[in-house]
């Protein structure tokens, strides 16, 4: 980051590290997939297909991220379990949180096609997601054998709702029908109406999949006389069980005994309540700006590996705007954004109540939708570039008192994306133009200030660093902007006057009060009334 009279705005971030011992679970859980199974026409009560995309999606975050160890998942929710001991990003929990959907979700629209070859995906899926704080192993154990319950008796409870819809009913009659039905009475209702034996449905949508490493031996390599080398790699399996809080199927599991610890007891009863008391909640401080910003991960090596121009790549910068666009036609809370090169600042007006104002879910639906969408675009703006892997991004929620205040903060980012492209046009110019290497390079401009390096640029390589583009040198903007109003004539011969709101992207001067003075509906404080 670079250093200016904005900094101070740093320290109203606030920690939220989860601390030893207790073990992490970061949950997702669909945002409105009723409505996303029902666009995508999933099968009734249960789409396979649906959980063997989720599955995968959480397999491929197994093996990503080697803290993870062990993970359940039914309908369209997954669970993951980190090592005891991880200190994977400092164990912050919104850095967890927020790392675990994006990529889930990046996973989940470039495995669509692999899975629904026939179906277009609509528009981007999004999930939010939490942080269990588990204090001990019994409570880890009890939260597992409480969402396993949940798949149970949700699933029993939709194969029987839908089978009457097919028979007939309308939903709201089959819902009617089954209200305060005990799990004996389901069973009895499948078996005698429709000759279904809950047992014997895929065990897959009764009990749910579970996913955790374990160690396969492999063909590595040919000696010269053609016989195979071995090696133990780990490697994730799914698995169905009917008991994953058991200790006859925890205890079996040496990787997971190793890296977690084992189970005493059976669970004999099963108490939401107790577990919901462990959810790592952090609800922001009320009439205050919620800002959410989200950092591309490993975003050097992303650009890389998909070529991006140097110093600047016009349009991946595009393909993060309509991104930012995107998010901000989705979120109307959302009133402004900010963002250069792989992170974007999102701004929630004051009085926001999005999600009650819990910084998990805030943090996670933002950059669950924005990691999906990137995806999509992708082909929009790279036609002819396939994407090779899936992105990620993380983020965090700061809470800023004042108008003044949000303001410093837009400053900061601007002036770090000033410093930041004015010292990576000079260091890309030196290694291409100059034939340096990139450690020369950075030497050479160890230690310039500003005035330096735009001579630097204007004398060696004729560039006048204030006349690059715009969107390079100060970012961009996406806000919404009232459209003209137009008048129409109702049948009763009145003119009605609406108008239209559009998000728009600029790219100019936040630091001075200009832009502000032009906008003043942006920050539009009202007094408070007493």
């Amino acid at each position: 980051m670079a250093n200016s009279k904005y900094e101070y705005v740093k320290s109203f971030e606030v920690e939220d590290e989860v601390m030893l011992p207790n073990l992490i679970v970061v949950r997702i859980d669909g945002c409105d997939f009723r409505r996303f199974s029902e666009v995508h026409e999933f099968e009734k009560p249960v789409d396979g297909r649906a959980l063997n995309l989720m599955n995968l999606c959480a397999t491929a975050i197994l093996e990503e991220y080697p803290d993870i160890v062990f993970s359940y998942g039914f309908s369209d929710e997954y669970s993951f379990v980190f090592k005891k001991t991880s200190k994977f990003y400092q164990r912050r929990a919104s850095k967890l949180l927020s790392l675990i959907v994006s990529f889930f979700s990046s996973v989940y629209v470039m495995k669509w096609k692999e899975i629904f070859s026939e179906k277009e995906l609509k528009y981007p899926p999004s999930f939010q997601s939490r942080v269990i704080c588990c204090a001990s192993n019994e409570v880890l154990q009890t939260y597992l054998a409480w969402r396993q319950n949940d798949c149970h008796i949700n699933n029993l409870h939709d194969t029987c709702l839908w089978m009457l819809v097919k028979e007939g009913e309308t939903e709201r009659e089959a819902q009617e029908f089954l209200k305060g039905t005990q799990k004996q009475q389901k069973n009895e209702l499948l078996f005698q109406k429709f000759r279904v034996n809950y047992k014997n449905l895929p065990a897959m949508y009764r009990q749910g999949s579970c996913i955790f490493k374990t160690e396969v031996e492999e063909n590595v390599k040919y000696n010269e006389n053609g016989t195979p080398v071995k090696r133990l790699r780990r490697k994730a399996s799914i698995v169905q069980s009917e008991n994953i809080a058991g200790r006859s199927f925890w205890n079996k599991l040496p990787s997971l005994l190793k890296e977690v610890g084992g189970f005493t007891e059976d669970v004999d009863k099963i108490n939401p309540e107790y577990v919901r008391f462990f959810q790592f909640e952090n609800k922001l401080m009320p009439s205050t700006w919620i800002v959410v910003r989200i950092d591309g991960c490993h975003f050097h090596r992303f650009s890389e590996v998909h070529e991006f121009e140097k110093p600047n790549d016009k349009q991946a910068l595009n393909l993060m705007n309509s991104c930012a666009v995107a998010v901000l036609e989705e979120i109307q809370d959302i009133i402004f954004a900010y963002g250069v090169s792989d992170e974007y600042s999102f701004v929630l007006k004051k009085d926001s109540q999005f999600y009650q104002r819990q910084a998990s879910e805030i943090v996670s639906v933002i950059v669950s939708f924005f990691s999906s969408t990137y995806v999509m675009k992708w082909k929009e703006f790279f036609p002819r570039k396939e994407l090779k892997y899936s992105p990620s991004f993380d983020g965090r929620a700061v809470c800023y008192p004042s108008s003044k205040i949000l303001q410093d903060y837009l400053a900061w980012r601007q002036v770090d994306c000033h410093i930041n492209n004015q010292y990576n046009t000079c260091f890309w110019m030196l290694v291409i133009k100059k034939g340096k290497s990139k450690s020369e390079a950075q030497n050479y401009l160890k230690g310039t200030q500003a005035q330096e390096k735009n001579e630097l640029l204007i004398k060696e390589f004729n560039i006048a660093y204030n006349e690059l583009e715009t969107m390079f040198r100060r970012g961009s903007l996406a806000f919404w902007e009232k459209e003209d109003s137009t008048i129409t004539m109702t049948h009763e011969n009145t003119s009605v006057e609406t108008s239209h709101r559009k998000v728009i992207v600029e790219h100019c001067d936040i630091i001075k009060p200009d832009f502000w003075e032009a906008h003043p509906s942006i920050l539009d404080e009202k007094p408070p009334t007493f």
